[in-house]
């Protein structure tokens, strides 16, 4: 039987795997076979479910090609440790892999049935939270479109962070139950189950060759049982994995306690060892939520280092070429802990000298340091790490002891040197420095953004850099243009590929090509219907989902990130209130309509930013139901912001948001998804902002606020908020309302917190950045008002953007870094 022969999303034609006859035949097949379901009496989901298996399938066989094709070359590995993984749903992706997009469509009509509707039956996967988990997921899809042998690693968490719901207005938790009706994409893999320790003591004793040693004896055992998830590339072959550990009791079951009627304790030992994997950072406010934090930590490394040995001795057996043939890339500190892990495995377990061992060790770890902030550089008390890991507690000190040897070689005399690098800080509570450990066991040292690579090497490792300058370079974060163009954009990606042709999603440099048609009517008449249509599509998502009526000709001003002070969701609220009042002001004021879009979860723990949406969802409440805006402003904030939403929020947008204090966000990758969908920017000088703003161009680029050596100076010479509040009229009185009631049904107390700390603290400047930030946007509103220029900047906007394809970010790191080759598998 012929091929059917289907124009894929790009443009190209290419043969689909199947035919429509054959996949509704393959559907049936599954329906039978897998889930005992007659097609007749199926339901969408089970129908969901057989689609995917069925497609899943497809990349099996490619999976299989993968690992043959690797087992032969037996190249080096690159094998990547990160505590998140926000993949987004898989449906859509793996239909456009494996080029069965339109047949799925066709084949459902077929059947009185709608593709969308089953995209929208999927769950997606709880294994993230922000910005650390949507980059490993654009990395493992890079790595694999590139043809880089690679495994992810990471926690299959059973109920993710939370699902995010709004109670009058306040965050409220929820379980975020994805696996609740299964999941089609992953392998169990019972039979590849791994054997974690924790707690004990240790042994010392010598060896028959009269050699020191050491045995680890754990008080406790439990089992990593893996889930493995096929990694596709696009346009090509190669099918990576990712591997997710969840944790199973080694004893399930006490069958006396049963029989004794005590059937709680029965199954105790299974319920304790199995929230290890249950959610994604769990509260660390209590002493036995940290130690669950480490628990998870060393439970996914431990596991994932057995498999890399494992994996590493199918072809190889001479330890000293390990750092040849595995990389392992520590995504910011959560897996450092594989540092003092490998060591114990190499001295304690395969025998090898200290030496041998500590060069392998460092060959082996490169660390990407995700954070400015001192406190989420993560540090561990030096008593949980004595009850929970002792033998690892005794190597990092072993290894601080020859630390501080070098230390003291390079500098003599430098005591407070000493104290500030040492692993361990002394203190009232001795602590582990999580990020010095890796500085010092690791051959290269990476921040995500030029500025932030700057000020790790000059500010918070200041001291590592000047021992070790040659480990520190930089990595621009980049993001997946199949996930956040192609998939999230398709009118915005065929309009592009009518005027450049395919091709462009796996060599996005070719987006320059767009800047011949700027000057073009008939292409800026194109390129705004596609924006306009795309915010249509977010009015209709917003209203669905918040309630809010919103016009999509309104301007699109939109905020989504995780919610952190840092960020300065507040001062983005201090500019909606100043809209609103100048409408207060004078009811006739000609204003640029505006949509605000919030978007953000906090930490469950984080009181502050609980407040602060608490402020987001009582300000629209009031502007939105305040007949004097008659349209003119409309806030929408809705719940539980994920890649799903992100996908529908990041091409309507007009105006991106990205408004942090100078020197405090790493890099920043929403604000890549929405240059590259052609949304204007409006920011700060901070993260990788500095470098879109250079490649757009500074006049398609809205600037404001302080820099960061200005910050630095400011708070040197003594910061006073009040001062800020006492000049400005205009910033008083939205200060003023906020702390007067008026958007909390006249309880002026509820947001005096907030009010108090802008006043009288204001750790990131909210109060010296608010009048720039407001002639700013007074700036924007008089451009957006100009269609015809706004078009121009948007098309530049995208066409200037492909350097932060993620692609990009994983050749510099493979080339520069790894020292990994492709490994090309043919069909």
């Amino acid at each position: 039987m012929s091929k059917t022969i289907v124009a894929t999303r790009e443009g190209a034609s290419a043969p689909a795997p199947f035919t429509e006859a054959e996949l509704r035949e393959a559907i049936a097949a599954r329906l039978y076979d897998t889930l005992g379901k007659a097609i007749q009496s199926a339901s969408k989901h089970d129908l969901y479910m057989a689609l995917s298996l069925v497609i899943r399938d497809l990349l099996i066989r490619r999976w299989r090609e993968t690992t043959q094709a690797h087992y032969e070359a037996n190249p080096k590995f690159v094998y990547y440790l990160s505590a998140e993984y926000m993949l987004g749903k898989q449906l859509s992706q793996n239909l456009l892999y494996t080029n069965m997009t339109e047949v799925a469509e066709t084949t459902l009509k077929y059947l009185g049935l709608d593709l969308q509707e089953f995209l929208d039956l999927e769950a997606e996967p709880g294994l993230g939270n922000g910005g650390l988990g949507r980059l490993a997921a654009c990395f493992v899809d890079s790595l694999a479109t590139l043809d880089f042998p690679a495994v992810g690693y990471g926690i299959r968490y059973e109920f993710g962070i939370f699902r995010q719901t709004f109670v009058d207005g306040w965050q409220v938790e929820q379980p975020d139950n994805w696996l609740l009706r299964g999941n089609p994409w992953e392998f169990i893999q019972p039979d590849d189950m791994i054997e974690v320790g924790f707690g004990g003591h240790t042994e010392h004793y010598k060896d028959e060759r009269g050699q020191p040693r050491v045995r680890w004896v754990p008080a406790q055992r439990v089992l990593g049982e893996p889930a493995t998830t096929l990694a596709p590339g696009y346009k090509t072959e190669t099918v990576n994995i990712l591997r997710l550990w969840r944790a199973r009791a080694a004893e399930e079951f006490d069958f006396q306690m049963f029989d004794t009627g005590n059937f709680a304790r029965a199954v105790e030992q299974k319920i304790y060892s199995e929230n290890i994997s249950k959610v994604l950072y769990p509260n660390d406010f209590t002493p036995q939520g940290r130690e669950l934090r480490l628990r998870q930590q060393y439970f996914f490394v431990a596991c994932s280092l057995r498999d890399v040995i494992r994996r590493f001795e199918l072809r190889n057996s001479d330890w000293s070429t390990f750092p040849d043939k595995v990389a392992i890339q520590l995504n910011d500190t959560h897996p450092v802990i594989a540092i003092p892990e490998l060591m114990r495995i190499l001295t304690d377990e395969v025998g090898l000298s200290w030496d041998s061992a500590w060069k392998i060790t460092q060959g082996t770890f490169a660390y990407t340091c995700h954070t400015l902030l001192p406190e989420a550089l993560e540090k561990w008390s030096v008593g949980l790490f004595e009850y929970l890991l002792p033998r690892h507690l005794e190597i990092i000190y072993e290894v601080n002891h020859r630390f501080l040897d070098e230390v003291r070689a390079h500098f003599p005399g430098d005591t407070a040197r000493i104290a500030r690098m040492s692993l361990i800080e002394e203190g009232s509570v001795r602590q582990v420095r999580m990020a010095h450990l890796a500085s010092v066991g690791s051959h290269a040292i990476n921040g995500v953004a030029e500025l932030h690579s700057q000020l790790l090497r000059e500010q918070t490792l200041v001291d590592f850099a000047q021992l070790y300058p040659q480990r520190f370079e930089n990595k621009t974060n980049g993001v997946s243009p199949r996930r956040f163009m192609e998939l999230a954009n398709p009118k915005l990606s065929n309009l592009i590929t009518s005027r450049i042709g395919e091709g462009w999603l796996n060599h996005m440099d070719r987006l320059r090509e767009l800047e011949a048609f700027v000057e073009d009517p008939e292409f800026r008449a194109e390129w705004h219907a596609v924006k306009q249509h795309n915010k249509g599509n977010l009015a209709a998502f917003l209203h669905h989902s918040t309630g809010v009526q919103t016009d999509p000709a309104t301007m699109m001003d939109i905020m989504v990130k995780r919610l952190h002070e840092y960020k300065r969701q507040v001062l983005k609220l201090l500019h909606v209130v100043t809209l609103y009042q100048r409408i207060q002001e004078n009811p006739q004021v000609d204003i640029v309509p505006r949509t605000f879009v919030f978007g953000a979860k906090s930490a469950s723990s984080y009181a502050t930013a609980k407040l602060i949406i608490k402020l987001i969802n009582s300000v629209a409440e009031v502007v939105n139901a305040d007949p004097i805006v008659d349209g003119r402003l409309r806030v929408a904030y809705p719940a539980n912001f994920n890649v799903t939403i992100g996908q529908i929020i990041y091409p309507g947008a007009d105006l991106s948001e990205q408004i942090s204090l100078a020197g405090k966000e790493a890099s920043g990758t929403g604000n890549m998804k929405f240059a590259l969908n052609g949304a204007l920017t409006i920011g700060t000088l901070d993260g990788a902002n500095i470098e879109i703003r250079d490649l757009v161009g500074p006049e398609n680029f809205f600037l404001f606020g302080l820099n960061a050596d200005e910050v630095f100076a400011t708070k040197r010479h003594g910061y006073r908020p009040l001062e800020y509040y006492r000049q400005n009229v205009t910033l008083q009185r939205a200060i003023d309302a906020i702390g007067s009631g008026e958007f909390s049904r006249g309880d002026a107390g509820l947001f005096r917190p907030i009010v108090d700390s802008l006043l009288h603290h204001d750790e990131y400047m909210v109060l010296a950045d608010y009048q720039a930030y407001v002639e700013c946007q007074d700036q924007v509103a008089q451009v957006y008002r100009d269609v015809e220029r706004w078009t121009r900047m948007s098309i530049l906007n995208t066409a200037r953007c492909g350097f932060f394809s993620s692609d990009r970010t994983i050749r510099e790191y493979a080339h520069d870094i790894w020292d990994v080759k492709p490994v090309v598998v043919k069909k």
